[in-house]
């Protein structure tokens, strides 16, 4: 089980407060009716870092470790301003729809009575959070780039300035009786917004609910502190009154007990948790390749201007099918191509000659939809037509081209302990990420050559 894979933690309440913070939080579970089982502890020993959950005996694959009522999570319905926060709830539409939430937790954090403060002891200390977004520009670019990650980043923290300044500043001004001024802070803020993003979470929807709005993540004491790893021990499980950590295989007596956040690539993982897990354990690691390379790749084959504005006249139709677009990527996993549909349409569809793509078109899209060649998973990429194979290759290697390093660089730093040693906590963190992915990509190649 690999030790590295964690969300960094810092020890201490998120503003001072008691000297032994597991003690008042084990104190604090009991008055709100959370229960753990006796086989589990809280601890900063036999933890990957900071605050953890360690089994005290052996425990069975199916055992309860503990239940936390509804009544204790902390989100926009339970907070001590629910009621103002429910009446103003069209006003506090957002794209991310977490602002409710946040401002429950901006309000809570700065209540001296807050019912939940025995449990903010043990979140991680907000300034030391290691999410890319708390990279200097420069740093982050230069280690992650062509991950994917910069670019998220930078989404990220347009929409987050832009929430605060529209939304959530106006609506704490408006409320000076409810939110100091202290916590009237885009640093702030932005802290939050990571910690939401790599502590809260969101309840599945059901069958019949998909259609509606997903539903708001909210804060689940004990559970967050559980840290992920893909070969997890322990899952959450929902009902109607409370939410139940749940072991999914035996966990020895001393070892750390392990929850999933989903199956999560690396790049997926620095960027929401601030972490990665060491290659090769993470099993649901993936690389991308953004579509419009592969629009690039096919640009590139042609010779003449005909034949580039046909390349156009066929992404043209594609992106009508809805099989590509210009932020989209195709998502490559170890063992599998995840947008196996959309990649196969797309090769199909840019390399079939002219005259069967002008017939394809008159038909508007429809016709003989049976797989030509086998589906495509990895296995089955060495039986796809040449053709198919080429610009598939070349799509890899432009995508190759994105990063700063190549994979012998990448791969020297790695198994050289004693340099691997010497790189900052960050540069091991983005080696990973550019490791697993290249790794997946350079399968790629040797499978189209």
């Amino acid at each position: 089980m690999a030790t590295q894979a964690k969300r960094p933690r810092v020890a201490g309440p998120v503003d001072g407060g008691d000297p032994d913070p597991v003690a008042c939080f084990l104190s604090w579970c009991r008055r709100v009716g959370l229960e753990l089982s006796p086989k589990v502890a809280v601890s900063r020993q036999g933890t990957v870092a900071g605050y953890g959950m360690v089994a005290r005996e052996s425990v069975q694959a199916g055992e309860l470790l503990f239940v936390v009522p509804r009544a204790a999570l902390l989100s926009q319905h339970t907070c001590s301003i629910r009621g103002l926060l429910e009446r103003e709830r069209v006003a506090l539409q957002s794209q991310s729809g977490w602002v409710p939430l946040l401002l429950a937790l901006l309000h809570e954090l700065q209540a001296p009575a807050s019912r939940w403060r025995p449990y903010f002891a043990l979140w991680p200390e907000l300034g030391r959070l290691e999410h890319p977004m708390f990279w200097p520009e420069e740093e982050r670019r230069c280690l992650l780039q062509g991950t994917g990650v910069p670019e998220a980043v930078e989404k990220d923290l347009a929409n987050i300035r832009s929430e605060y300044q529209s939304i959530v500043l106006p609506f704490m001004e408006a409320h000076p009786d409810l939110f100091s001024l202290r916590v009237r802070s885009l640093e702030l803020y932005h802290q939050l917004v990571a910690l939401v993003m790599a502590y809260s979470f969101q309840e599945p929807l059901e069958e019949e609910e998909d259609e509606k709005e997903p539903n708001s993540p909210v804060m689940v004491p004990a559970a967050d502190i559980l840290n992920h790893l893909a070969n997890h021990n322990a899952n959450l499980e929902y009902s109607a009154n409370c939410l139940r950590m749940v072991a999914t295989q035996p966990i020895p007596k001393g070892h750390e007990i392990f929850n999933t956040y989903g199956q999560m690539a690396n790049w997926q993982l620095i960027h929401m948790y601030g972490f990665v897990e060491p290659y090769p354990d993470n099993t649901d690691d993936t690389a991308d390749i953004q579509m419009v390379t592969v629009r690039e790749a096919a640009l590139q084959g042609t010779k003449t201007e005909a034949e580039r504005l046909l390349v156009y006249e066929r992404w043209d139709f594609l992106c009508k099918l809805e099989m590509v677009g210009e932020e989209g990527a195709f998502v490559i996993g170890r063992e599998e191509v995840l947008t196996e549909e959309e990649l196969t349409t797309t090769l199909k569809v840019l390399c079939m000659p002219a005259e069967e793509f002008r017939e394809l078109k008159d038909q508007d899209g429809g016709g003989d939809d049976k797989r030509e060649e086998g589906s495509l998973t990895i296995t089955n990429i060495p039986k796809l037509k040449a053709s198919w194979r080429q610009l598939l290759q070349n799509s890899v290697l432009l995508t190759l081209q994105t990063y700063a390093t190549d994979l012998k660089t990448d791969k020297g730093l790695l198994s050289n302990k004693e340099v691997y040693a010497k790189l900052s906590w960050r540069e091991q963190q983005a080696l990973q990420v550019r490791y697993g992915q290249k790794m997946i990509l350079h399968q790629l190649l040797e499978l189209t050559s």
